[in-house]
């Protein structure tokens, strides 16, 4: 998967985005959940907050499989990208599923007002990394003291996390901006770029030279890729959020025991993604998706604890105008509950 430009948001940006404030954004009804031309069958809207890729293998073999028919639902992916709001489209009800690229979105879009709440977390761990070369490495927070660092605009109130963290000064280091582009790097630009592990495209021309410190080791672990609906979905429509997350947990149980066939589905779904970057990248991605924790939980687990923790972090780095969100107001475990059986537990 390429690295997500909506994935790391601050509290300005996420308003400017979705164009909403709090107050007037949600007059009348904000959500009509739509039905398939099928009479039976209840239409699932899955809102990316990024372009199709590897993020949805579960979903798009879980559709190729017929899972989504089994629940007596179908399934529309909608695309994100850089200038669409995915959570604003789920808000509006556009769509009555989305899934973002990271945690800090919903908790600063919860804290403005929006009521969405997220429902499960597709990856464990969170991808974005810190690389740099071997002949000048950063393996841990300190070694990025003294240091040039190529991010992207966004992404920087992750390196503040990152250096508050760890008890650095932001004086220490210079930053400059940039995409995930390694050329940067490759040429002295810059001592380290930011991306995500599972570009392998972009990160192939690093070979082995390439030195990783990921996001998650220097000790701010985000839940990547989770899943959210709005208030009044979970309340009106509780049975079909149930039904949504039983069938993303089967067919990421299936990508699990079937990875390349799960990226030929991919690729027969997506012409325009290739097929031998998308096998390298599928061990990323299901060690992402599985860990030590699902082989306890089940796929799609998260804590309150973890959530309360990122709370912490940024409201810490003043990220939140007023009030930080309450964790049971952003995010819910009932749903994971109620599925518990139906979630395989692989790790």
């Amino acid at each position: 998967m390429s690295q997500k430009p909506e994935n790391l948001l601050g509290r300005r940006s996420v308003l400017k985005g979705m164009g909403l404030t709090a107050g007037a954004a949600f007059s009348g009804t904000m959500l009509h959940v739509g039905k398939a031309l099928a009479a039976d069958e209840f239409k699932v809207t899955m809102q990316l907050g990024w372009l199709a890729s590897n993020g949805i293998l579960g979903e798009v073999a879980a559709d190729k499989l017929g899972y989504y028919a089994d629940e007596g639902l179908s399934l529309d992916i909608v695309a994100g990208g850089p200038n669409i709001d995915g959570v604003a489209s789920v808000a509006s009800g556009r769509a009555n599923l989305g899934s973002i690229s990271s945690s800090p979105s919903l908790m600063l879009a919860r804290a403005a007002g929006i009521p969405i709440k997220c429902i499960a977390a597709g990856y464990q761990q969170h991808p974005f990394t810190y690389f740099s070369l071997k002949k000048n490495p950063v393996k841990t927070p300190q070694d990025l003291i003294g240091k040039k660092v190529a991010t992207n605009g966004t992404a920087r109130i992750l390196l503040r996390a990152l250096l508050a963290k760890n008890n650095i000064s932001e004086d220490d280091l210079e930053v400059i901006v940039s995409g995930s582009d390694m050329s940067v790097l490759m040429t002295g630009q810059a001592d380290v770029v930011t991306g995500w592990t599972t570009n392998v495209n972009a990160l192939s021309v690093l070979g082995d030279q390439r030195v990783d410190l990921s996001l998650w080791d220097a000790g701010i672990q985000l839940y990547a890729n989770p899943y959210y609906v709005t208030d009044e979905t979970l309340a009106q429509h509780r049975d079909k959020v149930d039904a949504m997350m039983r069938v993303s947990a089967k067919g990421w149980g299936w990508v699990y025991e079937n990875p390349e066939k799960a990226c030929e589905f991919l690729v027969e779904r997506y012409p325009n993604l290739d097929l031998e970057s998308e096998l390298k990248a599928v061990p990323l991605v299901v060690g992402y998706s599985f860990n030590e924790v699902t082989k306890k939980h089940g796929w799609g687990a998260m804590n309150r604890e973890n959530w309360q923790a990122q709370i912490d972090a940024y409201a810490a780095l003043g990220q939140f105008d007023g009030d930080p969100p309450k964790v049971d107001d952003m995010m819910t475990l009932s749903v994971l509950e109620d599925t518990a059986a139906s979630r395989p537990k692989l790790g």
